[in-house]
């Protein structure tokens, strides 16, 4: 998407207002590898599919900074709550005060620890759930979503055309490149889901879990 057009479709979408603006700014400042976070136009996407599917409670992996914790919480009817994971504890000291300051911090519980093992020990059933995690194990976060998720519920699948990488045979011996393939080719033939691909910014693959 050239910028021009980027500009168009972020003017005529709502505004990501001054919070997290501010934090997508200082995760590019402070944070390697900070245009990992979702930015304007990804998390007006969020926000507004959880208004769509009105889930009461959404599972992330992979909380980075915080920017996309924020935007699924923004969409969440009273009650809701966003159970997210990030594996680096490294991350905490950035992204706790950002989650912990923002107007929706009473719907995100912040979990540093693997959510492949700590995510099924909550005993919650989910209803829609955002996997951002290690593109290496995105087929071993799937089937563990995929088991705590309701009948009717969703996943939304990030990066998943990973920079185009997916389609670029100078990648194929790269492990996360292969990790993303092997994913989208494994839910492309799930008799279990239907699923849409879509273009937006690095790939978003949505799921349904069929009941």
């Amino acid at each position: 998407m050239n910028s021009e057009i980027e500009k168009y479709i972020l003017d005529h979408s709502d505004p990501e207002g001054d919070y997290l603006y501010r934090l997508y700014r200082a995760t590019n400042i402070h944070l390697l590898h900070g245009r990992m976070a979702s930015g304007h136009l990804q998390g007006r996407v969020l926000k507004m599919l959880v208004r769509m599917i009105r889930p009461k409670n959404i599972l992330e992996i992979g909380t980075f900074s915080g920017y996309s914790a924020i935007c699924l919480a923004e969409g969440l009817e009273e009650g809701g709550m966003v159970y997210t994971f990030e594996i680096n504890d490294e991350q905490e000291d950035f992204t706790r005060p950002w989650i912990e300051q923002s107007a929706v911090a009473d719907k995100i519980r912040f979990i540093i620890g693997d959510a492949m093992t700590e995510a099924p020990k909550l005993g919650v059933e989910f209803d829609m759930a955002f996997v951002d995690g290690d593109k290496r194990t995105y087929m071993e976060s799937y089937e563990m979503v995929l088991s705590l998720l309701r009948p009717g519920g969703f996943i939304l699948a990030d990066n998943t055309l990973w920079d185009g990488h997916v389609v670029d045979h100078a990648y194929d011996k790269d492990k996360q490149t292969h990790g993303i393939e092997a994913f989208n080719d494994f839910v492309a033939r799930d008799p279990r889901v239907e699923r849409v691909m879509l273009p937006l910014r690095d790939g978003l693959t949505l799921i349904y879990k069929k009941p």
